[in-house]
């Protein structure tokens, strides 16, 4: 069974192959992750959907560039034309950057994974999977997200203030991923932990790169980095292998005994699962609920009429997930020459989705920057992606976040944003490290 991580495609010389029709726009923003701590580009996002919808984009340390693609309608048919579009050919990241700076365990189990497979064996690994997200499943998932909400939220309900990833975001997606999983809910902090380090690895790994001489900070957190990630994947095997030996109905079992074309996952893919499913099981519904706190303070007529009626928190919950899109991007590798918009595109080019770009394309989105609750089209956005690829887990998230705000909105009728947000240096999620709030404390009636 071959590696994906020993069998990417060589980067393309720089190009690009075809001359651009579109203008170059703002280069360098979006390849650069310290600007994303401000949030996401927006401005820039609407200036390429405008002038520059298929834009190509320069990239550092002698990147062979890409193109980026910020309109609703060229995404959608990019991402459902994997034959043309590949994943597996160079991965869904931007970059992985020259050898000398990658992390080896995480480069080799970021590759090695199902999200980078193309068919046949990426819809193999997805049945796999498939009977741990069926509605009677998720029946049982809501009742004990429903009984969690209530134990976080009597944690910060008498406090007035608090960081809500620490109390709640942070907290929640573990308890249901451990669930999932089968995981013990004692190790849970161990997951909080190392999602603080998968978030800026990326980053930590390239500054590390690019520093000639790196501070003695930097070097210390660079050690505890890959501690933390040598810990996680431990962890990972010596559960996964466990559930090989003695299998329970859990996911945790069903990643472990899956098989491509009849064969038991190597090792090397089973690190990849268990990256994947730690990662985005955990940190798109985390940084929703935080984005989504962000917003209903800044649109307070929308926070009101949510409260009024909330029947209407399921399509608030798709337009909330539109507006955050805590999934910035995915890559494709293109397979044949081929056009998008009128742009010629050569083969072993790369071409990067906009996700968050695409769901606020007023083509589709009128008065896209405003969040609007009773949006008639809120469920077509694409935050978890579309075609063969799309979130296996993309009900899980929702049930959460409708769960979380039904409780929030009723038991902390004031809770806001008080401002001091910090995002992580993340150019492909939206992380939210911590979001402030403040509420009337809740009164306990004596018993």
């Amino acid at each position: 069974m071959l590696l994906l991580s020993e069998n990417l495609a060589a980067p393309p010389p720089p190009g690009p192959a075809f001359p651009k029709i579109y203008p170059e726009i703002d280069q360098d923003v979006l390849t650069e992750s310290e600007k994303f701590t401000q949030g996401q580009p927006y401005e820039l996002f609407a200036r390429l959907r405008a002038q520059a919808p298929v834009s190509w984009q320069r990239e550092g340390n002698n990147g062979p560039g890409f193109w980026a693609l910020t309109r609703y309608d060229d995404v959608m048919r990019v991402d459902g034309d994997p034959k043309t579009f590949s994943s597996q050919k160079g991965g869904i990241l931007m970059a992985y950057g020259p050898p000398e700076t990658r992390h080896p365990l995480l480069f080799r189990a970021s590759v090695d994974a199902m999200i980078n497979m193309d068919a046949p064996w990426h819809l193999q690994l997805r049945k796999e999977h498939m009977p741990y997200f069926t509605p009677g499943y998720l029946a049982d998932i809501r009742k004990k997200v429903t009984a969690e909400t209530t134990r976080l939220i009597d944690g910060m309900a008498g406090l007035g203030e608090c960081d809500l990833v620490e109390k709640l975001s942070a907290q929640l997606p573990l308890f249901t991923l451990c669930e999932i999983l089968g995981v013990p809910q004692s190790d849970q902090p161990k997951f909080i932990k190392w999602m603080h380090y998968l978030e800026i690895a990326g980053y930590i790994t390239a500054k590390k790169g690019k520093d000639l001489e790196p501070t003695p900070e930097l070097l210390k957190f660079v050690q505890a980095l890959n501690e933390n990630v040598a810990e996680m994947f431990e962890y990972g095997q010596h559960m996964l292998q466990k559930r090989r030996a003695d299998p329970k109905p859990d996911l945790m079992s069903a990643i472990a005994r899956a098989t491509l074309d009849g064969t038991l996952l190597r090792d090397e893919y089973l690190d990849g699962s268990w990256l994947l499913i730690v990662f985005a099981g955990n940190d798109t519904t985390r940084n929703t609920i935080s984005g989504s706190m962000k917003l209903l303070t800044e649109f307070p007529d929308q926070r009101r009429a949510l409260m009024a009626d909330l029947s209407l928190l399921p399509n608030a919950v798709d337009e909330l997930i539109r507006m955050v899109s805590p999934v910035i991007y995915m890559r494709r590798t293109a397979t044949s020459d081929t056009e998008v918009r009128g742009q010629k595109i050569a083969a072993g080019e790369k071409v990067i989705m906009y996700f968050s770009a695409a769901n606020r394309d007023p083509a589709i989105f009128p008065d896209p920057d405003r969040l609007d609750i009773r949006r008639a089209n809120a469920s077509k956005n694409i935050a978890f992606g579309f075609g063969p690829h799309v979130c296996i887990g993309k009900r899980v998230a929702q049930l959460q976040l409708e769960e979380v705000y039904r409780q929030l909105l009723t038991r902390l009728p004031d809770i806001e944003y008080a401002g001091g947000i910090d995002i992580a240096p993340n150019n492909f999620v939206h992380a939210i490290r911590k979001l402030p709030v403040r509420f009337t404390p809740e009164r306990r009636t004596a018993q």
